[in-house]
């Protein structure tokens, strides 16, 4: 079996909610997705999907994807889409770093081989545990009370766990962490995401001030020394999320006992080839894991489910159902929330078809 022409779409998700907002004032109202579509000699065609949370988040950006896709593509053309980690050596020779660049070929890859092996995905990532798995709300970044105001909402929902966005002024971030941590219910759980915002005085202040809630801290600052050093300085659970991007930290936060979870997105890694790996490696470690990406609609959303569905319960912290959040469906036969939990498809592949009609005409189209 041999690729013969890869194309690149471009999508618009606006959001259910209007906008999303985070730390540092960043802000995204419409998203800008790439849709992959890889197309074989033998009928088969797999689909991936790379949605950057804007170009100021990590080092990604949507028109960066499509890009990278022209330059990388060539390359590609004639390989074997079922043979992954051969797949992902030719893309790395070919194009070095990048690895949101990649991320769409790859699991469009695991798509096909999916759909050749008769299998889900999440069959050949490891195994189906359990009938579904846990799902966190985010909680876009407002004042103190119309945060805590929205989780009654998301509850009904069926959410039972929360990421708040802040990594703001410390003390309305303290505010906020405590008009939420008020309303919850018992059983549900409560992360503060700084997403990066907090320089090391300002996170040493805010996990001072929440001493008594229990709440998990999320990538406080920027670098992870910073993040080390907060995590010295208090006993809440502690996750690292954009300061992990590759096995080396991985181990090294680890070894430094910096985390009690980690955060894996799959774009971030450079596709499902890459986060399987980061995800056995926590799996052997015994450390937790949310599994997701940087934003998406349907086809990032069902590689989530198959790679959260192939990771055992206990080790699966959450995960993340950015269909839910958009306004654009741009597959059939994406996995759709119930009751704040979510199951991978039982179909060969990923389970999606594109709507060829939502999608357009290529920006990219490489035969």
């Amino acid at each position: 079996m041999k690729i013969t022409r890869i194309a690149a779409y471009r999508v618009e998700l606006p959001l259910n909610e209007g906008s999303y907002r985070w730390s540092g004032g960043k802000s995204v109202d419409v998203f800008d997705s790439t849709i992959v579509r890889v197309e074989t000699d033998t009928g088969f065609v797999g689909h991936g999907e790379v949605c950057p949370l804007g170009s100021f988040y990590l080092p990604a950006y949507a028109n960066g994807v499509r890009a990278g896709i022209a330059e990388l593509g060539p390359h590609l053309i004639g390989e074997d889409p079922t043979q992954l980690g051969l797949l992902n050596w030719r893309m790395d020779a070919a194009l070095k770093g990048h690895p949101y660049v990649k991320s769409g070929i790859d699991i469009a890859c695991w798509d096909i081989l999916g759909k050749v092996s008769g299998l889900p995905v999440c069959t050949l990532l490891g195994g189906r545990y359990g009938e579904d798995f846990v799902l966190y709300r985010a909680i876009s970044q407002q004042s103190p009370d119309e945060m805590a105001e929205k989780v009654a909402g998301y509850r009904a929902q069926g959410y039972r766990r929360f990421q708040l966005k802040v990594g703001g002024d410390p003390d309305t971030d303290i505010a906020r962490i405590k008009a939420v941590s008020a309303v919850l219910s018992p059983g549900e759980k409560l992360v503060a995401d700084a997403n990066t915002g907090w320089l090391m005085h300002e996170a040493a202040r805010v996990v001072r001030g929440v001493r008594d809630i229990d709440v998990y801290i999320e990538q406080p600052c920027l670098s992870y020394e910073e993040c080390l050093t907060t995590r010295r300085r208090t006993d809440h659970p502690f996750i690292l999320d954009e300061s992990v991007d590759n096995l080396d930290l991985l181990m090294r936060a680890h070894a430094d006992h910096a985390m009690d979870v980690v955060n894996l997105k799959i774009s971030k890694l450079g596709g499902l080839t890459k986060t399987r790996q980061a995800r056995d490696l926590c799996v052997s470690l015994g450390v937790a894991m949310t599994l997701e990406d940087s934003w998406g609609g349907d086809i990032t959303t069902a590689a989530i489910a198959h790679l959260a569905h192939s990771t055992p319960t206990e080790l699966l912290f959450s995960a993340t159902d950015f269909n839910s959040y958009v306004t654009v469906s741009t597959a059939e036969g994406a996995p759709q929330r119930v009751n704040g939990r979510m199951a991978a498809s039982t179909a060969p592949g990923l389970g999606i078809e594109p709507r060829m009609s939502v999608l357009g005409s290529p920006i990219v189209d490489l035969s």
